[in-house]
């Protein structure tokens, strides 16, 4: 089974052509879980203005594990979505993003110390798994968004199942989080994100067992998905107060 860099799996013994992308792309790239004195200067600007310009409500904060490795799986509804996961542990965040921002040399290596590494968007993106197993097997917090791209309304609809292979490849439990209020504070098209409340919630951990062998089975990566599908529908709705 491959998963695509958008975040799908494809069905067992359907291998598309991989991306095999050039090895220069993210080089500095390394999986550290300290804190860097910009890393935590960083995380502590972000925070600050999201507490001033979105005034964030965040319920279960407690099942954010406070240490081994997790994915941490938002909804997705607007830009400012990735942020939020900020709000929700003091440990280190490691994230996919999408590798036109490695255009610039110097920005890539910005985002490279902020913990975030490249993901080719169409394709089999080989090098952007390999690294995200790199950051659940060293026991760290990886932030995925199991729609693949934004969404719109408040259904949670069929995902990408990049999330659940990469969970079900690793042994790793998948934390579920519903963000409501980020589509009205930054709609598509919008520039500035306006000063509108959020509220997030964190859902139970979804477990998951590690195969014996390599391979996944399809049935399991189509239960893990919907299971987690079912979990950001109600952390969504409770987030949104329905």
């Amino acid at each position: 089974m491959a998963v695509s860099a958008a975040g799908a799996a494809d069905p067992a013994g359907s291998e598309p052509e991989a991306v095999e992308r050039p090895v220069t792309r993210a080089s500095g790239f390394t999986v550290h879980p300290g804190r860097s004195l910009f890393y935590r200067f960083a995380r502590q600007v972000v925070v600050g203005l999201l507490r001033v310009w979105f005034r964030p409500r965040i319920r279960g904060l407690a099942q954010v594990p406070p240490l081994g490795a997790a994915i941490i799986a938002p909804v997705h509804r607007s830009n400012v979505d990735f942020a939020f996961a900020a709000l929700l542990t003091r440990r280190k965040l490691f994230f996919m993003a999408k590798e036109e921002l490695w255009r610039w040399a110097w920005f890539g290596r910005l985002l490279e110390s902020l913990g975030a590494f490249p993901v080719h968007r169409s394709g089999t993106d080989r090098e952007s798994v390999r690294r995200a197993e790199e950051v659940l097997r060293s026991g760290e917090l990886l932030v995925m968004f199991p729609e693949g791209s934004r969404r719109f309304g408040d259904r949670v609809d069929e995902l990408q199942e990049g999330v659940a292979f990469l969970a079900a490849r690793t042994g790793t439990p998948i934390v579920p989080v519903g963000i409501a209020g980020s589509e009205r504070a930054m709609p598509k098209g919008a520039k500035v994100p306006k000063p509108v409340g959020i509220t997030v919630v964190v859902g139970e951990p979804i477990p998951t067992e590690r195969p014996d062998g390599r391979r996944v089975a399809r049935s399991q990566i189509h239960r893990l998905s919907e299971q987690l599908r079912e979990r950001l529908q109600a952390g969504y709705d409770a987030a949104a107060g329905r």
